[in-house]
């Protein structure tokens, strides 16, 4: 469903179409990574020419995606809010079609999608909850549109509330909707860098969604983000990147308080793959163990590591 593996493939496969019935030959954006690498790939499908845009922190796996699909790359050296800035002046200067979150209005199309199909999966039965990560706001926004559609046209009969997951070393639309305050920036410090966006741009849309679901505010530590990556793959044989598991580690963490009933039904969305940061999980996760083909070596490591074979 997502090709290049991260739910943005919905926001940029809407964004590509876009551009190709505007008659544009040149797609831009700015990324922490996975909306680069998604609009790299579906643009590179339709024929179209891609200029991207990423912090120099972005993982190696999202970069080699964006080379892999023939994109014109520009790591910018400084913070996403300073990559965003570069890209929007870039992209007034040569007239680019923009792709960028928040400015082109027809990804919320894409993103709103995500809703659709939890709903048809659920055969229409609303859950309780729906737990996502947020960074830019676009998602939770996009996948409160969806909701909106199916609840105004009868195909539910009531809306979810929203769990908004954010890491606590970056959380501004959270920390807003907790002090009651406008949002007000914040430095980007987390590993989970799809989601590290200290000036959100889509953030009256997805403080709205907040409010309007009477929904949830979660903020969770970097351990607590791996923590939940393992807890994942551990159990479900799902491997998220640090913040596409970000809703699980919320859900985690609000069921420990005591904030969320053990008979609700809740939807945790894992927005992109582990693949796209691998130095992060094998950080967490350790190194396997390497030793030469030999028996009494194996059996050496095995109890050097506290491992009982039965």
């Amino acid at each position: 469903m997502n090709p290049t593996a991260s739910l943005k493939d919905r926001a940029s496969s809407m964004a590509v179409a876009k551009a190709r019935e505007a008659g544009a030959e040149v797609i831009a954006c700015s990324s922490t990574g996975n909306a680069a690498s998604s609009l790299a790939g579906n643009a590179a499908a339709a024929g179209l020419k891609t200029y991207i845009f990423v912090p120099s922190r972005a993982p190696k796996g999202k970069v080699a995606q964006l080379m892999t699909f023939g994109a014109t790359v520009i790591s910018v050296q400084g913070s996403y809010e300073e990559t965003f800035e570069l890209s929007k002046q870039a992209i007034d200067r040569w007239g680019w079609y923009n792709r960028n979150a928040a400015i082109n209005p027809y990804l919320s199309e894409g993103k709103k999608t995500v809703g659709l199909e939890i709903m048809e999966q659920l055969n229409w039965q609303v859950p309780d909850y729906i737990a996502i990560s947020v960074g830019d706001g676009c998602t939770i926004a996009g996948l409160w549109k969806g909701l909106k559609d199916l609840y105004a046209i009868g195909f539910i009969d009531r809306l979810p509330q929203l769990i908004s997951a954010q890491a606590s070393g970056c959380c501004p639309l959270n920390r807003a909707i907790e002090t009651g305050e406008d949002w007000r920036p914040m430095k980007e410090n987390t590993l989970a860098d799809s989601i590290a966006v200290g000036v959100p741009r889509n953030a009256d849309k997805a403080l709205m969604a907040i409010r309007e679901s009477n929904g949830l505010t979660v903020n969770v530590s970097d351990e607590e983000i791996m923590a939940a990556q393992k807890l994942l793959g551990r159990t479900c044989g799902v491997f998220g990147e640090p913040a596409g598991v970000t809703g699980t580690a919320g859900l985690k963490k609000l069921c420990e308080e005591g904030k969320i009933s053990p008979n609700a039904t809740v939807v945790s969305v894992v927005t992109g793959n582990g693949l796209k940061d691998v130095a992060n999980a094998i950080a967490h996760c350790g190194e396997p163990i390497s030793i030469p083909s030999d028996m009494g070596l194996l059996l050496k490591a095995f109890a050097d590591n506290h491992i009982a074979v039965e």
